[in-house]
């Protein structure tokens, strides 16, 4: 599988389209990502292609999330 490089003109725009990708992982496993990636994160699932992806999308969207965080609380 070729990957597709995309960049975003803001990190708010990254974090919306992971989000949507996590729901769609969510939504094909009937998992949400949090216990995935504890499930993961413990060896209890397999290192399929879709799962590296998700595990990985999801610490994206982890730090992405606390970047955006941080930057909101700095402002008020």
């Amino acid at each position: 599988m070729r990957k597709q490089i995309i960049e975003y003109t803001s990190p708010l725009d990254a974090l919306i389209a992971l989000a949507k990708q996590l729901n769609t992982y969510e939504t094909q496993y009937q998992m949400d990502s949090v216990e995935f990636f504890n499930k993961y994160s413990q060896g209890q699932i397999s290192d399929d292609e879709d799962f590296v992806e998700w595990a990985s999308d999801y610490q994206h969207y982890l730090a992405l999330h606390q970047e955006l965080e941080a930057k909101l609380t700095s402002v008020a």
